[in-house]
């Protein structure tokens, strides 16, 4: 009998591309991040499969310019569907030349409009820092694709509880009116391991359909 949960740990680096064409065969299922180069998105992959340096994390915010795609193992077989998790390239970093602030924006764009195995994206805003003009954009065409959204506040170690739950609730309460059941959002800490569980969970559901205990996704991760 085959597990109903993802193990994440399994996770290993297939390929990057540097435009949709030389991305895996569009006949899969995979959950994107996305976020601002210093949101935390690599040390937030890292921190969900269990693997310092699986994505690669700088000093540097904006060094990622490619597609990388990260094969996992589904539980449901060696002949079911495979399984991806994808790295976007960050994007916003003040020090990076213009030219390639718009070259990263169309890969994202293309990729957002055009991959058919696309079941969620992950988007990243450092909890102190939420929804920039970047933010915003891609809320827009999750509303536009009825794309599910899954919001992660990360960074919450360096903010009090208190701040915190008042920031989940308000961006809950806003986006909730424009995305309904699409949207799910939690603190997260890379360092802290806070919501790590609470993100797989929102994860399986979205590549390997509702869980028996899915209501655990829309927890407040803090607690």
């Amino acid at each position: 009998m085959y597990s109903s949960r993802v193990n994440y740990h399994t996770a290993r680096y297939t390929i990057s591309a540097a435009k949709v064409s030389q991305c895996p065969t569009d006949q899969c299922a995979e959950v994107a991040f996305a976020g601002r180069s210093n949101a935390g998105k690599s040390s937030a992959i890292n921190a969900l499969t269990q693997q310092s340096k699986l994505a690669r994390t700088s000093k540097t915010p904006g060094r990622t310019q490619l597609i990388n795609f990260f094969s996992l193992k589904n539980p449901q077989g060696p002949d079911a569907t495979p399984l991806f998790l994808v790295d976007l390239p960050g994007y916003g970093y003040a020090k990076v030349p213009v030219a390639m602030k718009l070259d990263w924006q169309a890969h994202i764009s293309d990729y957002l409009a055009d991959r058919q195995s696309l079941k969620g994206l992950v988007l990243l805003m450092d909890i102190r820092h939420p929804m920039t003009e970047f933010d915003q954009i891609l809320v827009d065409w999750c509303v536009d694709a009825q794309m599910p959204l899954h919001i992660l506040l990360t960074k919450a170690d360096k903010v009090n509880r208190g701040p915190a739950m008042s920031l989940l609730a308000k961006l809950r309460r806003e986006l909730g009116e424009r995305m309904g059941d699409l949207l799910t959002i939690q603190v997260f800490s890379s360092l802290k391991k806070t919501g790590v569980e609470q993100l797989a969970l929102q994860l399986d559901n979205w590549l390997l359909g509702p869980q028996e205990d899915s209501s655990e996704a829309d927890t407040v991760a803090a607690e």
